[in-house]
Formats: C-alpha cells, structure tokens, sequence
C-alpha cells in the first residue's frame, strides 16, 4: 500500500494511513487488491478520519471483484469508478482473471486472483463480458490478460484498488514524484531569478501535478487507455500477415483456429470497451450534476475536468473503432480468401471443360472406327488411318483455336 499526499507544493509519499488532512491539497491511498481485502478495517477507518464518511459494503465488494465489468456509481459523499485494463502481461506470466478489456499500457503480468464474490453474483450480461481468454492462438493473444481498477473519488481523497504488481499504479506513482522534483527545482531558479517564475518550462512542470483526487483518476485512466497504442501494432502486424496469408492463392492457410480465436478476442475487447465508454458516459453526466463553481479557481479546475474526461472518452472511442475496424478486416480477408478460392477453382474447371471438349469428337471418330462393321469407309484402304490421323489433328487443333480466341484458354495472371 502506497500513500501520497499531493498538492500545488510537491509530491510527499507517506508510510501509513493518514488520519489527518494536509493543510493543502489532497490524499491519493493506492493499494493491492489483497492488501484492501486485508485491510478494511484500517482503510475505512481512515477514509472515516480523512472524510467524515466510509465506503458502502456493495462498493467495497465491487472493489474486491476481479470480474468485475467497468461501471459507474455514486453516493452523496463520493463516486466510484470501475475500470477494467487491459495489459500485455509477460508470455510466461499466469493469466489471472478472465476476459478482455482495453488494451492498456504494456504493463506486467498479475498475479493470481481468487474471486472473492460467487458466479451467482455476476449477472449475465457481465459473465458475458469477463469469458475466458483462449489460450491457443499466436503470442499476442496469449499475453492479453485483465484486470479491474477501482477508484472512489472523494473530495480531497482518492482511494485507488490496483490488481498485485500493477505497474500503472507504480508508473504513475514515479511521474508524480518525478514531476515533484522538477516542480521544486523550478521553485528553487524561481526564487534565485525571480522573472523565471513565469517561464513555459515552469508552467509546464507545475500544469504536470493533479489539481484534485477527480484529475488524477482521470489522469491513471488516460494512461491505461492510452497504453493501448503498442498492442494495437502487435495485433495490426499479426492480422496483416494473416490477410496476406488469406489473399495469396499460392499458400494454402491452415491457420483458422488462431484465426478464429483472435476474432472472438476482438469481439470481446469490443463488449469491454463499450462498458468502458459507457463507465465513462455516466461519469460525465454526474459531472455536470456538481454544484457550481464559487471562485474562478475552482471554475477553471472544473473545466478542465469535463475537459480531461472528453479526452478519456475520445481515446476510448478510438480504441473501439479500432477494434471494429480489425474485426472488419479479419472478415473482409476471409471473404476475400474464399472469392479466391471460388475463382482458382472456376478456372481449373473451365480448363478441364475446355481439354474436355477438344477431345469430344476425337474420341467419337475412334469410337466410330472401332465398331466391329465388316463394311465400313476407308476401313481396308491402306491410308485410310493417316487420313483419320490428321483428320483428327486439324479438329483438334481448330477447337483448340476457338477457345483460345474465345479467352477460355487465357493464362491466368495469378
């Protein structure tokens, strides 16, 4: 468990549970999934002690369930966001959870997680969105694995329930404390060369620290979404290579189980990331629900939320076109596969109709001449088979030329 006091200041990280505010700014408690089952008893006491109010059983069981799809809720003292990651675990790590979500930073592998509710908790529509991950298919696919994320907003607490060894939370912990020390850098050239206080390199650094508990949950979501982007390549890369697979009749694709995998995954991922846009929707909406601003500080910092949760759910929805925009493509090659197959087999049958044809009459003339006649044309003439030979070589070949001019015989330009 990892505590950090957070303001305009700097970045402070704290080796207990508070039980007092700061003067200025907030509190950001950042726990294991176990450690929270664990510790209870202490956090709630602590939240209690910091604001006046604790988290409700259901919530507590909803940040406890690793199946768990991404949704949205609120009380009249915090909001709660479930938000389930995806991560390109380790090829070797265990696959704890079950499912798919968004494809987040390439993050690490997680530990196992016992499910701490029954199946009989989870409705169906959420069993749907949590099914298992195959575990054939090509390495990318195997390397997906799940996990939600919980987050409960308070005014000037954030409470943050992490899967084990979760590296966003401690990505994110370091570029906090990180950003803490340029500020307090540019806090020290501020105060030698007092006209570098207003210089774009400060500004910069200090625009790098949440204003609230609401900005830096939205900040740790951006960044999951955001992480997307080196597993998206990997599952380009892969499908483009099968589409090429598919498309060249010169190849002979046996790779439909894979294949047929990576398109469940991808209709999976899709049924998450709508969860998660619509986790984030609600969001949004309940954001528009909060009182009005009283200064212009607090106006700004308002703004500049609906701003940052507009951008979480723009990411979002270029993840899902994304996605939609792969599985289009898989279904599009295997099309086109066929149409492929269809046509290669169109020409070898037209090939053997047209040799089929040409020998048609030839094989007539001989079946003519086998009769066991006594009488027949030629049939004692001792030129009688050079006629019939050649005979038979200008039918053939005249058929022959027909076709051809006719394009039946055309070479084909695969």
């Amino acid at each position: 468990m990892r505590t950090f006091n957070i303001s305009a200041a700097g970045v402070s990280e704290i080796h207990q549970l508070p039980q007092h505010l700061p003067s200025a700014g907030f509190v950001w408690i950042a726990c294991v999934r176990e450690e929270f089952d664990a510790q209870q008893a202490q956090v709630q006491a602590s939240l209690q002690a910091l604001c006046g109010t604790s988290l409700v059983d259901l919530h507590v069981s909803d940040l406890l369930n690793p199946y768990l799809p991404s949704h949205y809720d609120f009380t009249s003292q915090y909001d709660l966001l479930v938000f389930r990651r995806l991560a390109a675990g380790s090829a070797g790590a265990p696959s704890p959870q079950v499912g798919l979500s968004s494809l987040a930073a390439p993050a690490p592998g997680l530990a196992p997680n016992t499910p701490l509710m029954s199946a009989s908790s989870v409705s169906p529509s959420n069993q749907s969105a949590v099914r298992p991950l195959p575990r054939g298919g090509p390495p990318v696919l195997r390397r997906v694995d799940t996990s939600p994320v919980g987050f409960a907003v308070f005014d000037r607490v954030l409470l943050t329930v992490h899967p084990a060894d979760c590296a966003v939370r401690d990505a994110y912990a370091s570029k906090l404390l990180a950003a803490a020390s340029g500020a307090s850098a540019s806090g020290a050239v501020a105060a030698a060369m007092p006209g570098a206080s207003g210089s774009p390199e400060a500004r910069t650094t200090g625009a790098r620290l949440p204003a609230s508990p609401a900005d830096l949950m939205l900040r740790v979501v951006n960044q999951m979404v955001d992480g997307f982007l080196e597993l998206r390549r990997e599952l380009t890369h892969q499908l483009d290579h099968w589409e090429s697979e598919l498309i060249n009749p010169q190849t002979r694709f046996n790779n439909w189980r894979s294949l047929l995998e990576a398109r469940r995954s991808l209709h999976y991922l899709d049924e998450i990331c709508e969860d998660q846009r619509s986790a984030v929707q609600d969001w949004i909406e309940a954001l528009k629900t909060w009182p009005d601003a009283d200064t212009p500080a607090l106006a700004r910092e308002r703004e500049l939320l609906h701003v940052r949760s507009r951008d979480v759910l723009e990411h979002i929805e270029r993840v899902v076109h994304h996605v939609r925009r792969l599985e289009q493509s898989a279904e599009t090659a295997v099309q086109i596969h066929f149409s492929v197959q269809g046509s290669r087999t169109n020409d070898i049958m037209r090939t053997l109709t047209v040799l089929t044809a040409i020998f048609l009459p030839l094989n007539l003339i001989t079946g003519f001449f086998g009769m066991n006649f006594e009488f027949m044309p030629l049939i004692h003439k001792p030129a009688a088979f050079w006629w019939t030979f050649g005979a038979m070589l200008m039918i053939a070949a005249a058929t022959s030329l027909f076709f051809w001019r006719k394009r039946y015989l055309a070479r084909s330009g695969r």
